[in-house]
């Protein structure tokens, strides 16, 4: 699809060298002050699910939570509201991979909402994002806007989000990202008006250090984006590694549209390294052929969420068997995945691969879609008011795992902490989540994922 179109639906530390004991950890973010939930991962933050390392057993403290001021209870009665919701989402460029999953979970929401009938209507648009290079946002946010759009779902990029936040927060529209990253979005100046369901850098570059570290690496090479994402990853990686007493032996950035690689390969291979982070986006495509060719051990390789993804139709059998990466996001149930694949096989005759950021896109739409309700009004600046709440950031509320039981609740008069598919959010008053899980995968032989259990 061009970028100048837009599709409609109306009816989604180790300290020292740590030991992972399993394959996750939900790390709890605490406080508001600082860097997307500040760089203060509440150390062995809870228990080993899935996700990362750092594993010191047990549960802790409750993160604080901020969420603004609470707004107190919602007015009981029914309501009769629309919401308009458009995407921005990458359709095109680096990161279109990204896009399926993301608009499937968007589609997803707006199927559940809409069937749960409980007095709000969300009517979808689906636009492109693209990239900074083909600008596909610059058409797509002011068509949006212009159509009265309450809700903003994107982007994915940190990079595109900072090229239009300003616009959206101008127009006093509600903007929720399901995949932003870079720490600096926490203290942007938003009014209130953006939020997002993804956790900061911070945390995933906290685990993927200490991932690295308790694999045995000793010396590690990096090669990552020069943008807002790619920096912000980098800088925590390095720390945490470092941290844990490995060293950076080589560190090689590109930026965004470099078609070629093999000078920064060339200078991480002289620093000789045990293993190397890539922090890129589709990129990786043409890197993973460079860096083959020069010899590499494939199974040295560790992934990110940019570009984490089935490589099973792009590269030989085996190619990527043994590396690793890691992914925000709980490991989802068969049911919403199976849910997720049904629609958009409906939707685009396409089969859905990856589910990356689908269940964060989902919850953006639920989660608006309760505060509009909680304020009855789909006024941004209204629906910005109930967002904490509604996550479980303040007032206390009964925990809810489903649109129509929150609904109910809110109809009723009552507080909720709504806890989705992408697992609690509890937002603070900087609209981060305060709690996430970080996913570690492994290729098989066959280049595709494996979550380990």
């Amino acid at each position: 699809m061009s970028s100048s179109t837009l599709r409609k639906r109306t009816s989604v530390t180790a300290r020292g060298i740590a030991v992972l004991a399993a394959s996750s950890l939900i790390l709890a973010a605490c406080g508001g002050d600082g860097d997307d939930g500040d760089d203060e991962t509440t150390d062995g933050a809870s228990e080993t699910t899935d996700d990362t390392g750092d594993a010191t057993g047990g549960a802790t403290d409750a993160p604080v939570a901020g969420g603004g001021e609470d707004p107190g209870a919602p007015e009981a009665g029914d309501r009769d509201l629309t919401l308009k919701v458009g995407t921005v989402l990458p359709q095109t460029g680096a990161l279109a991979f990204l896009g399926p999953p993301e608009e499937a979970g968007v589609l997803l929401a707006e199927k559940h909402i809409n069937e749960a009938d409980l007095g709000i209507t969300v009517e979808v648009t689906l636009g492109d994002s693209g990239d900074p290079d083909n600008r596909a946002y610059a058409t797509t946010v002011p068509q949006l806007l212009n159509a009265d759009n309450k809700v903003i779902v994107g982007a994915a990029s940190s990079g595109v989000s900072k090229l239009f936040i300003d616009e959206v927060v101008a127009a006093e529209t509600l903007m929720i990202s399901p995949a932003n990253t870079a720490p600096e979005f926490t203290t942007w100046p938003d009014n209130n008006l953006y939020w997002r369901t993804a956790p900061s850098d911070l945390l995933q570059g906290e685990v993927l250090g200490n991932l690295v570290a308790s694999d045995g690496v000793v010396n590690l090479g990096i090669l990552y984006l020069n943008d807002a994402y790619g920096t912000g990853l980098e800088a925590q990686l390095t720390e945490t590694f470092t941290a844990a007493n490995g060293t950076v032996v080589a560190t090689e950035s590109y930026n965004a549209g470099d078609t070629t690689f093999d000078a920064q390969i060339s200078t991480i291979l002289a620093a000789d390294p045990d293993a190397i982070a890539l922090i890129t986006f589709e990129e990786i495509k043409t890197i993973i052929p460079a860096l083959e060719s020069a010899g590499v051990d494939m199974s040295s390789l560790y992934f990110v969420d940019g570009n984490i993804a089935d490589y099973s139709a792009d590269f030989d059998p085996g190619t990527l068997e043994g590396s690793k990466g890691t992914q925000p996001g709980p490991d989802l149930g068969d049911d919403f995945r199976n849910e997720l694949i049904d629609l958009w096989q409906d939707h685009s005759g396409e089969e859905l691969k990856d589910f990356n950021y689908a269940a964060e896109s989902y919850d953006a739409v639920i989660l608006a879609a309760l505060a509009a309700l909680a304020g009855n009004s789909v006024d941004g600046p209204d629906m910005a008011t109930w967002m904490g709440q509604v996550s479980g950031g303040t007032g206390g509320g009964e925990k809810v795992t489903t649109f129509e039981d929150a609904a109910n609740a809110i109809i009723a008069g009552e507080i909720t902490d709504y806890d989705g598919p992408s697992g609690p959010i509890t937002f603070d008053e900087n609209g981060d989540p305060t709690e996430a899980t970080i996913g570690i995968f492994q290729y098989d032989e066959n280049n595709s994922l494996v979550r380990q259990n």
